[in-house]
């Protein structure tokens, strides 16, 4: 049964791990003294965040550290080792295989590479088009009126429908993959590092796509970036994730105002700003750890200038420090 008010996806302690099982020549070298382990990457662990009608979250944080991860079990690829997803109220993982490809139809993905993700052996009009007739969302007759509307709400022209993907500019092809996804009239996108490919010119471009899309169609967004400056142009609210945990959730506004956890300052101190332009710009200290032997406690602890030795044994709890605001650090215990 729908909840009433219902945000429109909900993410109840997720997990995914992805295991690498050994293989016959590993395994015959056990038999004779040889100590090889299955290894076990936590990807995702224990995640939990909701995304309003209408909203934009955005999701941060560092190259591996599961926020793409995410995004593929939200669009329904990847499916969760733990833990619900639901979408306006209904378990996803719970529903019959028919009604989950039904509700799962509504959340779309646009993939990060243009260049990857379209298939150049297909024309433009397949490649968009084949999708909302096999879901006879419009028929064969009916199909090429709307790869118009479509291609138009996308900046493309429809007289382009017949060529092949490789004739295509990286804008061009990103705007082939919005108009594929919006082709089945999904409530929902999840924009997957959607501009990261492109030259800065074009990435406004599309930017600003997404933003009209969103006032026309009423459209939601998950937008999994690592670019801080566009995530606190677009985003309503901020999931910053590190290492496959979530340390902190905020509003934009907030969280760029005054960031709580110490990965999040050290990322806001990273983007370049007019008031101190003239400082040294200097990456987060020490290395991302492996998500195969994380750290014990706090996974962050190697790399934050605050650590105490309670961040080295036990891992902080992701709590409400504010109206709307969540942080994971040992540091609030003490200041609260």
């Amino acid at each position: 049964m729908t909840e009433p008010n219902a945000p429109l996806v909900r993410l109840q302690n997720i997990t995914k791990r992805f295991v690498k099982s050994l293989d016959l020549t590993t395994k015959l070298i056990n038999l004779v003294g040889g100590n090889y382990r299955e290894e076990v990457v936590q990807a995702v662990d224990d995640v939990s965040f909701t995304i309003g009608e209408g909203e934009v979250v955005g999701l941060v944080g560092e190259s591996g550290c599961g926020k793409s991860t995410i995004g593929r079990m939200v669009a329904g690829i990847l499916e969760p080792t733990a833990g619900a997803i639901q979408y306006r109220g209904e378990d996803l993982l719970s529903l019959p295989k028919a009604k989950r490809r039904s509700v799962s139809l509504k959340s779309q993905m646009i993939f990060q590479d243009p260049f990857a993700s379209l298939n150049p052996r297909m024309r433009v009009r397949d490649i968009i088009g084949e999708a909302p007739v096999a879901h006879k969302i419009v028929s064969s007759d009916e199909l090429d009126d709307y790869l118009d509307e479509v291609m138009n709400l996308c900046g493309l022209e429809p007289g382009f429908k017949r060529r092949y993907a490789h004739q295509f500019s990286g804008g061009q092809r990103q705007r082939i993959g919005i108009a594929r996804a919006l082709a089945v009239k999904p409530d929902f996108l999840i924009c997957d590092e959607a501009v990261a490919a492109l030259d800065v010119s074009i990435q406004a471009q599309i930017l600003n796509l997404f933003m009209d899309l969103r006032k026309e169609l009423g459209l939601t967004y998950l937008l999994i970036s690592h670019d801080l400056g566009v995530v606190e142009h677009l985003s309503d609210r901020v999931v910053i994730m590190y290492l496959g945990r979530l340390v902190e959730v905020a509003t934009a506004e907030d969280l760029f105002r005054d960031p709580n956890h110490p990965y999040t300052k050290a990322l806001l101190e990273e983007v370049p700003r007019i008031d101190n332009r003239r400082r040294n710009f200097a990456p987060v200290k020490g290395e991302i750890p492996s998500p195969i032997d994380p750290p014990s406690g706090c996974y962050f602890h190697p790399r934050c200038p605050h650590a105490t030795e309670r961040c080295k044994t036990e891992a902080p709890v992701l709590k409400e420090i504010g109206p709307g605001r969540l942080s994971a650090c040992h540091l609030n215990d003490a200041t609260g």
